[in-house]
Order: C-alpha cells, then structure tokens, then sequence
C-alpha cells in the first residue's frame, strides 16, 4: 500500500502523527512529514486511521 501527503492542504491537527508515529512526523510548523510512502501490515492499517482522522483529507491511501 502506498501513503501519499499534501503539504499544501495540511492544517497541522496531528492526528496522522498520533495515530501512525512509524509513518508520519510533523515539521516544526506542525504539517505532516511523511515517514515511509510504502507500508504493510499494523503500519498500513495505521496509516488508514490517520487518513480517516485527518481533517483537511491531506493523506491518501493508495491500495
């Protein structure tokens, strides 16, 4: 499964960050940073909540 973030969109809630520490950090402005891009198993369903949770939809999930 491939993650996919827009930097552009990001609002900084940091629930990606939270919910998914081994795929996503924030920068020092609170936007997303994106850890691994290709994820598999825990991380990929981690990464599926994060999406789910992000308020301004700035993370897709590529199955």
């Amino acid at each position: 499964m491939r993650v996919v973030v827009n930097t552009s969109t990001c609002v900084g809630g940091g629930q990606c960050a939270s919910s998914a520490e081994t795929v996503f950090t924030q920068d020092d402005q609170g936007l997303v940073v994106l850890l691994k891009a290709d994820v598999q198993g825990e991380e990929a369903e981690a990464a599926r909540l994060a999406a789910f949770l992000c308020p301004s939809r700035s993370i897709t999930v590529e199955e």
